[in-house]
């Protein structure tokens, strides 16, 4: 291999392929991204309930899910849900993207449940009980005063899971998807050039990871930070006026 024309190699490839790169690749990864992320948010959160449920025939089916999706590769969870769920699914006709946006939305679930229930656990029970005291429902006191509390602990982890399922959605070239990596293979394929698009795809997911780690990073700290701490908060009794009225 001749190193010296890597870099003319990739100028070439960014000038015809560009489109296929910086459009078509980013456009659908950030796509399933987003899906993913926010399904799995959705799903996380319910799931961090159930396990908290006082019923521990709930508790046990949700841990199952949570340590089977975590104890097993997502691209075998990729390959079960693009393979195996549409044939016993057969009346659910969604597209080979959705499936695969659902298999890595079941995947951040399991993930996002652990952030989302350590950062409830985090909260002083001292918090609950007095909630309690006062007369507030369970509800109301998850609303009102520890999620509040927690939403500090909570999302930078679920920024963190924003940057990570951006990578993992990588795995979705497997089927050819139209993500980035996917417009790296059909490259790779067209040009028979092997290193210059892996250098492009590359610098792509690092130019949109990058920020995104510092964004997470500046909240982090804005909301960790003496100011964030300093901030006027609300005793109990006036969140119970505010529910009451």
């Amino acid at each position: 291999m001749d190193f010296s024309l890597i870099i003319p190699n990739i100028i070439k490839l960014l000038g015809k392929y560009w489109q296929l790169f910086l459009i078509e690749g980013v456009k659908n990864t950030l796509i399933l991204t987003a899906i993913s992320v926010a399904m799995g948010t959705v799903l996380g959160t319910v799931v961090a309930m159930l396990k908290m449920s006082r019923f521990k025939l709930v508790r046990f089916l949700v841990t199952l899910y949570v340590e089977v999706i975590r104890g097993t590769p997502i691209l075998l969870q990729l390959y079960v849900f693009y393979f195996v769920i549409p044939q016993v699914l057969k009346f659910l006709d969604m597209p080979p993207f959705m499936w695969v946006a659902v298999a890595l939305c079941v995947n951040s679930a399991a993930y996002v449940s652990e952030v989302i229930r350590s950062g409830i656990q985090a909260v002083d029970k001292g918090q609950t009980e007095a909630a309690r005291s006062l007369g507030l429902s369970s509800g109301q006191t998850m609303m009102k005063i520890v999620l509040p509390q927690a939403v500090r602990n909570i999302l930078p982890a679920l920024g963190n899971e924003f940057i990570m399922m951006l990578k993992e959605t990588s795995l979705a070239s497997t089927f050819f998807l139209g993500d980035l990596m996917t417009s790296c293979l059909m490259v790779k394929g067209a040009t028979y050039l092997t290193l210059e698009p892996m250098i492009i795809v590359a610098l792509i997911y690092l130019c949109m990871t990058y920020p995104l780690s510092k964004l997470v990073e500046y909240f982090e700290k804005r909301m960790g930070g003496a100011g964030y701490r300093k901030k006027k908060k609300k005793n109990l009794k006036e969140i119970k006026a505010e529910v009451q009225a």
